[in-house]
């Protein structure tokens, strides 16, 4: 060996294992977890409880998809819950063609509301409407997103309870429930919904000049405003996009469960907030992908399944979810201050 191989074999970096872990931490504590749950309960595998978890998170994820492009952004939204309920029951009552008619059914109620199209937008535009506000705040206010957001999960209760005058909406039509009950061959459709959003919100991310932006921001705000770039229109954009994801999913809900009330969403925003992070998500914001968050989601909907087969009490599940997330951003924190030295 040359003594100019040697020298390149010298400066040649060593494998960054550390790197490669945190890179792919989630999807390994993922596989192992299925085995782990496999061994123990033999049914966990099968493709109808696997199917079941699908489902079950399909309404997580999606809000855990608007939620990464916040949290990229060094921002938070507590307000997630709040807002998905209030985005529910404007859905519902379009769908039902007015609070009056919330326990109307049978064909003539069909007659009475205005369609599933008209639901899903109205909940959409909801949603929209509510993360701008909040956006606008944050923006213009300069008022922090955990003081904003605390408020918004707090007004938007409250305006989820106004609308509804305390009382739920019920008994949809059946091409409203398909949304959330319907399947497409042996895959249920809120599944196929989340799937084909996080692929849009993946390759909006990565390979667009916004997603770009977004990443700029989150990394180093200041560095990105002397760039050039509009600072508060993407922080205001990523709220939007959340307001966005809760009405879409505030949809699929009331869908599913062919009923929306003001309580909907109760504690939501810890399990998507969990989702985003676990997956991988900086809370520091500029690091983090729509791939890990869907891992993140699916990895929380596999432990409480895994948990609920097992027998373990309700009480010690929280527990355990807790415990992760800490573990999660104090493995964040490490390896950003690691990345830091290095």
């Amino acid at each position: 060996m040359t003594d100019a191989n040697r020298s390149a074999q010298a400066e040649r970096p060593a494998t960054d294992w550390f790197g490669l872990l945190a890179r792919f931490a989630p999807l390994i504590f993922l596989i192992v977890l299925m085995a782990g749950f496999a061994i123990g309960e033999p049914r966990f595998l099968s493709p109808f409880n696997l199917l079941n978890v699908m489902r079950q998170v399909s309404v997580y994820g999606l809000l855990a998809i608007g939620m990464t492009f916040v949290i990229l952004t060094a921002g938070i939204d507590l307000s997630i819950g709040s807002m998905i309920a209030f985005c529910g029951l404007v859905a519902a009552a379009v769908a039902k063609g007015g609070i009056v008619n919330r326990f109307a059914v049978g064909s003539g109620a069909e007659a009475l509301g205005y369609g599933w199209q008209l639901a899903a937008l109205a909940a959409i535009g909801v949603g929209m409407t509510c993360g701008f506000l909040q956006g606008f705040a944050i923006t213009r206010l300069k008022v922090p997103p955990f003081v904003v957001t605390l408020g918004g999960m707090s007004a938007f209760r409250g305006a989820a309870l106004l609308f509804s005058e305390g009382g739920p909406i019920s008994g949809f039509d059946q091409s409203y429930v398909w949304w959330g009950q319907g399947k497409i061959g042996d895959v249920p459709v809120p599944v196929i919904i989340f799937i084909a959003a996080a692929i849009v919100a993946h390759v909006a991310l990565r390979f667009t000049r916004y997603g770009r932006q977004v990443y700029a921001v989150g990394g180093n705000p200041e560095a990105a405003r002397l760039s050039g770039l509009n600072v508060r229109r993407v922080v205001l954009s990523v709220y939007v996009i959340t307001g966005f994801f809760a009405g879409l999913g505030a949809f699929v809900l009331s869908a599913r469960l062919n009923s929306s009330e003001a309580v909907a969403g109760t504690g939501y925003e810890l399990t998507v907030i969990a989702s985003v992070v676990i997956g991988g998500t900086s809370l520091f914001g500029g690091v983090g992908t729509i791939f890990g968050t869907v891992v993140g989601t699916v990895l929380i909907g596999v432990l409480l399944n895994g948990l609920v087969l097992l027998n373990v009490s309700p009480y010690i599940q929280q527990i355990i979810i807790g415990v992760i997330i800490v573990l999660a951003v104090a493995f964040d924190t490490f390896a950003k201050s690691r990345r830091r030295t290095a």
